[in-house]
């Protein structure tokens, strides 16, 4: 199969905003790949090479040039061989290696392959929000259901491995994949709750209410005295958070695999800010001073039962067996099974009173759905608040003079387009902030027009939201009122920013804004 092939059906999927159109087109370019050219292809049409991060930058791409072949000839084989190469390539006078592997595939490419490689290099092509499209395609190229190949890939987390899987072996071959001790599964998320009285009256009174922590989610395994800790995005960090390692080894168990919270609390047990817990997973040595806590409410394996399937119910009193001595009480997320409405609103009050965000509503009768956004797990938080994507900044004026100030603000396509801008906002920022995009968006602009930069859709921020508008300025034809800025998310990809059907739901009766 020629790249050229690859690049038709994105292009192909691009042009249009149908999620079935878009399906059609990924399942027809998979059944015409062989078996070994399933996985890059996959990859490739998700936005990420198999390999993961090869580190190259804009710079190197500008420099190296190419594009300036008359014909593809380009394979997928030649294409996924030369990645590997790259991702391989390190050590004494691998710069000259790399940019000799670079520089010869970029060579070999038409002008339209080197736009697509470019994209695909430095992230731009990566959508998330593709990922339910390409699993939906999976499906129909393999005529087998829909929801055997999403279970494969939940258990898996790897997208492009669950495609040759449904390509190859069928069924049957994803059927045979199983919840395995040490391999992170995908999370189950919880979608925004309007109100704690909504969640209630949608769920009934079969529900857990818990404390919705400003931290970090975990998944954490245990197989013996092996503990690895990942993060929401399947990132592990075992290395750099020893004190929850030390925590769960103790706990009296063989395997398990567990999922929770973590943050930094300070001496009076109140949450410390939301960067003092990122900065243990960032890129940087860990934070030395701040010591993390894990707060765990779901359990999946426990000591050779996969809990998977079991009602939450089950999986609750499982945790609550596991952590019943004193000495690992406090590992446990505060919350109540089955409250009376007023008994809700206090645990509500509690959360907020102890700093934190809001609860979470869960039904008890809800298995783990990993990966999926659905009604089972209901967030209620007192202010709207949204993941959004930066797509630009303008400069500022007055005493903001030399910053970029004044952000554009992009919500998720579900079907894999483009982000759909729904704002822009100023407020909410802090000189240091203002500070931090000044330095940090020119690496991540697409152009740099006079009146500021346009960012390639890497960066998430959560804004605070008084509600929605509807609006014949934005294409989404909804405008954000009163968007404030709370904080930057680096745990979260623009695959995870809040969707535009996200923002419409906030929507009020009102006057149109122009």
């Amino acid at each position: 199969m020629l790249l050229a092939d690859v690049l038709a059906a994105s292009t192909a999927v691009t042009a249009t905003r149908s999620r079935t159109a878009k399906a059609a087109a990924i399942a027809t370019l998979l059944r015409a790949a062989d078996p070994e050219e399933v996985v890059p292809v996959t990859g490739w049409l998700a936005g990420e090479p198999r390999q993961g991060r090869l580190g190259v930058g804009w710079r190197t791409l500008s420099r190296l040039g190419g594009g300036a072949a008359d014909a593809p000839t380009l394979t997928v084989p030649e294409v996924d061989a030369a990645l590997t190469e790259l991702a391989g390539t390190t050590g004494a006078g691998s710069a000259a290696r790399r940019d000799a592997v670079l520089g010869g595939l970029l060579a070999a490419a038409t002008p339209e392959e080197h736009h697509f490689l470019v994209r695909l290099l430095t992230g731009e092509l990566r959508q998330g929000a593709l990922e339910g499209v390409v699993l939906d395609a999976v499906a129909a190229a393999a005529d087998v259901p829909a929801a055997v190949v999403r279970r494969a890939f939940m258990l898996s987390g790897r997208l492009p491995e669950t495609a040759a899987l449904a390509l190859t072996g069928g069924v049957a071959a994803l059927a045979a994949v199983r919840l395995e001790v040490g391999r992170p599964v995908r999370p189950m998320l919880a979608s925004p709750g309007s109100s704690l009285d909504a969640a209630l009256a949608d769920l009934g009174a079969e529900v857990t209410v818990e404390f919705k922590l400003d931290g970090a989610r975990i998944q954490v395994h245990r197989d013996g005295d092996v503990v690895r800790v990942w993060t929401r995005s399947l990132r592990e960090v075992t290395d750099g958070v020893p004190e929850l390692v030390e925590r769960i080894r103790a706990l009296p168990c063989e395997t398990a695999v567990l999922d929770g919270e973590t943050l930094a609390l300070d001496d009076d047990g109140r949450p410390r800010a939301f960067q003092d817990t990122m900065s243990r997973f960032g890129s940087d040595s860990a934070d030395a001073g701040v010591l993390l806590s894990p707060f765990l409410f779901d359990v999946l394996h426990l000591d050779g039962r996969d809990l998977l399937d079991e009602p939450l119910a089950v999986r609750l009193d499982a945790l609550a067996g596991l952590l019943a001595d004193d000495a690992h009480a406090a590992l446990r997320m505060p919350g109540m099974r089955r409250p009376t409405p007023e008994q809700a609103a206090g645990v509500l009050d509690d959360a907020l009173t102890a700093g934190h965000e809001g609860v979470v509503v869960k039904a008890l009768d809800a298995p783990y759905a990993a990966g999926r956004r659905g009604k089972a797990w209901q967030k209620v938080k007192p202010v709207h608040t949204l993941d959004l994507v930066v797509l630009g900044a303008e400069w500022g004026y007055g005493r903001r003079a030399g910053s970029l100030s004044n952000i554009h603000l992009g919500a998720r396509d579900p079907d894999g387009g483009q982000p759909v801008m729904v704002g822009k906002t100023f407020k909410g920022m802090t000189d240091e902030l203002l500070a931090w995009q000044t330095r940090t968006f020119p690496g991540h602009a697409a152009e740099q027009p006079d009146w500021g930069v346009r960012l390639r859709p890497e960066l998430v921020v959560e804004i605070a939201v008084d509600g929605a508008q509807r609006s014949t300025r934005y294409p989404g034809g909804v405008a954000l009122r009163f968007a404030r800025v709370l904080r930057y998310r680096p745990d979260k990809s623009p695959a995870e920013a809040d969707t535009i059907d996200a923002v419409r739901a906030l929507l009020a009766d009102g006057p149109t804004a122009d």
